[in-house]
């Protein structure tokens, strides 16, 4: 039986729309709740509450506003286990994908609330003997628009930074995860007693979020986007958000790669390689699809990974053994067959996997990948990487950095020094040193260069993305006008 919903959460009310989408769960294909359907005038209504909240929200003590995100925080680890199920159910999320997301979100809560409790401004030095101040203030409505991947994490770091720091709120989740992306949120928020208004969920399906998006981004009363998807998508959006001068955050792809060096721990830089490429199906913007290895341990490296990826388990996410689960639709896996057909009609080589039943896609390693190749071009989004022997290091950077994307990268090397010099001219907002480009901590800063997109999320980089800078004087008396005037 379907989940009931209560529709959109506006104005600290729930507002049912006049029709409704299936929300399905991908791994069956059942429809695991109907979702209210929301057009222009819905995300207006939302925008207008928001701005209507914003005096009382932004003028609240901030440590009030600290607490309010204590409780919502308390209640999400009270209903964690109800939580698990859901991703699993709605996002298409192995189990252990679910406990690690919820617990990481659970965290977002207090690093956002102690973010309240940082300087937020600085004297300056002033050659008239002025007190002369850099202060922060919130913006007003900010839009968040999240993505379907992780969408609790997603979502929480997207809106409680700018919420926490004065703003109000309008969350678009994705819409194949409105739920657990938006709609928990609101009920969390609502059972902790948010002012009305500071937030507002807004769902809507794939035919209409061009102009819910449109309203999302260029409503006067919007003065700040937060947008993590696609980077096709969010260059309209920062596009269109240029266009009306207002602050934008996109945080997008990644064509993400692990370099694998001559003194590397090879069995550490196996299992990096393995999570790093296939957890969630590939489906992070981290995820790894290119390993760049050195041609002295190739084959040594090969021999420790590919059987670690023939025991990755595929099938529903209703069996827990199964640690990949489906791509999250039909259109993901399309994508994924063309590239794979791409690749092999231009002579790349199957190491693992290749199979794809319906959304369900084995793990598969390709090696020699050419640039002529869609497989090297895009970012795939699936459990797939493809491998590269390289000479040294200088190929490995090169490899690495021959890409539109410039999100996050790890390096394996024994030699730290190393491993240090070669991060430094990778062209990547993240790196890691003998660890997964897989990585993210709520308090850090996360962005990525190029068309991985522009501002950062984390920690006091949420709260500068998300409000705006003043200089303020006092007058001391040093400051003279002309005599004249």
């Amino acid at each position: 039986m379907a989940k009931v919903m209560e529709g959109m959460y506006i104005a600290g009310g729930w507002s049912p729309a006049a029709r409704t989408f299936p929300d399905l769960n991908p791994s069956d294909g059942s429809v695991w709740a109907n979702i209210a359907d929301a057009g222009a005038e819905d995300a207006r209504r939302a925008i207008e509450a928001a701005h209507a909240a914003f005096p009382e929200w932004s003028a609240m003590p901030f440590n009030r506003r600290s607490h309010v995100l204590i409780k919502a925080g308390e209640i999400f680890e009270r209903r964690r286990q109800e939580i698990v199920e859901a991703v699993v159910a709605e996002g298409g999320g192995w189990f252990g994908k679910a406990m690690f997301e919820t617990g990481y979100t659970a965290e977002i809560f207090p690093a956002a609330a102690a973010a309240n409790y940082a300087a937020v401004g600085e004297v300056l030095p002033s050659e008239y003997g002025k007190l002369s101040m850099a202060i922060r203030r919130p913006m007003g409505v900010v839009s968040v628009i999240s993505p379907w991947n992780f969408p609790l994490i997603l979502s929480a770091r997207g809106f409680l930074f700018p919420l926490v720091a004065g703003n109000t709120i309008v969350l678009k989740p994705s819409e194949d995860t409105p739920y657990i992306g938006g709609l928990l949120f609101a009920e969390i928020f609502e059972e902790a007693g948010l002012p009305k208004g500071a937030l507002n969920v807004v769902t809507c399906s794939r035919e209409r979020v061009e102009e819910v998006g449109n309203e999302l981004i260029e409503n006067p009363l919007v003065k700040g986007v937060s947008f993590t998807g696609s980077t096709a998508v969010g260059r309209v959006v920062a596009a269109k958000a240029g266009a009306h001068l207002k602050r934008c955050c996109v945080e997008l792809g990644g064509k993400n790669a692990l370099i694998v060096l001559d003194d590397a721990d090879l069995d550490r830089a196996a299992q990096a390689a393995n999570f790093g490429a296939f957890m969630h199906q590939g489906q992070i913007c981290m995820s790894i699809e290119r390993v760049i290895v050195h041609e002295k341990v190739h084959d040594a490296f090969m021999e420790k990974f590919l059987p670690r990826v023939a025991r990755l388990k595929v099938g529903s996410t209703k069996d827990k053994d199964n640690v990949l689960g489906p791509v999250i639709n039909d259109r993901a896996a399309q994508r994924i067959a063309r590239q794979f057909a791409d690749a092999r009609e231009k002579g790349a080589t199957i190491l693992a996997g290749g199979q794809i039943d319906g959304r369900f896609v084995q793990p598969t390693v390709f090696a020699n990948v050419t640039p002529d190749m869609l497989l090297y071009q895009e970012e795939t989004f699936g459990p797939v990487c493809s491998i590269f022997r390289v000479r040294n290091d200088e190929e490995a950077i090169r490899i690495a950095n021959d890409s539109e994307y410039g999100l996050t990268a790890g390096v394996m090397t024994e030699d730290e020094e190393r491993g240090l010099a070669i991060v430094e001219r990778l062209d990547t907002g993240n790196c890691h040193v003998n660890c997964s480009p897989v990585n993210d901590e709520p308090h850090v800063p996360f962005g990525g260069f190029k068309a991985s997109g522009s501002g950062k999320h984390g920690g006091r980089w949420s709260m500068e993305t998300f409000t705006e800078t003043r200089w303020v004087t006092l007058e001391r008396g040093g400051r003279q006008f002309p005599p004249v005037f």
